[in-house]
């Protein structure tokens, strides 16, 4: 059936593909541990419930993934400080959340020069939030991160992973979401700065060479 539907298609590539109906016609599975990254989730949610998974776990399409992925990594993606940029720039299907590679997580300011023990601590956090979870494994992510059923256990771990994820960025903490996001966008302008500053300069000389 696979070779029959590759066949009928009107793209060569596939075609060509029919002659391998037992194989995946692009290879995008990561070879190493990922994030995976549910391209649409519920606004009723506190966190967009992301997965750790390994490299035996395929991706499905309605998802993306960071693949070469630590624990950091999916901890900070899982903060309340990720969170509030996604709210923030996110696309929207209706009044869901629309992530996408492109614009909420390209763009994301990623805390500057964490410690390695800060970075530790993120990776102790997330390995709490991780085995809550296990503790239902009759439970979908969806049952688990349900805003009215979310099990109290793992909100006291995601409570902690938060203002783990919050040290990264500065000592303090934030007052609130509103203060998260001027500290995020401060960061941004940051880090985009010294790009503008070059790609100003490349488009002066261009001016100055056709003068």
């Amino acid at each position: 059936k696979v070779k029959e539907f590759r066949l009928k298609s009107t793209k060569k590539p596939t075609q060509e593909a029919a002659q391998f109906p037992t194989v995946f016609a692009e290879m995008r599975q990561p070879d190493n541990n990922y994030v995976v990254i549910p391209c649409h989730s519920s606004e009723n949610r506190k966190y967009i419930p992301f997965g750790f998974f390994s490299k035996d776990n395929i991706v499905a399409n309605s998802c993306s993934c960071v693949p070469k992925a630590t624990l950091y990594h999916f901890g900070v993606l899982t903060s309340l400080m990720h969170m509030a940029w996604v709210k923030t720039v996110c696309g929207r299907l209706k009044s869901d959340y629309r992530y996408s590679n492109k614009i909420v997580y390209n763009n994301y300011p990623w805390p500057k020069e964490p410690s390695g023990k800060q970075v530790a601590a993120v990776e102790a956090a997330v390995q709490g939030v991780l085995d809550s979870r296990a503790k239902y494994p009759d439970s979908s992510l969806a049952d688990l991160y349900d805003p009215l059923t979310m099990p109290p256990e793992l909100v006291k771990a995601h409570q902690a992973l938060d203002k783990a994820v919050d040290k990264c960025y500065r000592r303090s903490a934030f007052a609130g979401e509103t203060e998260r996001l001027e500290y995020l966008f401060g960061l941004y302008n940051e880090y985009v700065e010294p790009m503008i500053k070059a790609e100003t300069k490349k488009k002066h000389r261009k001016r100055a060479k056709k003068i």
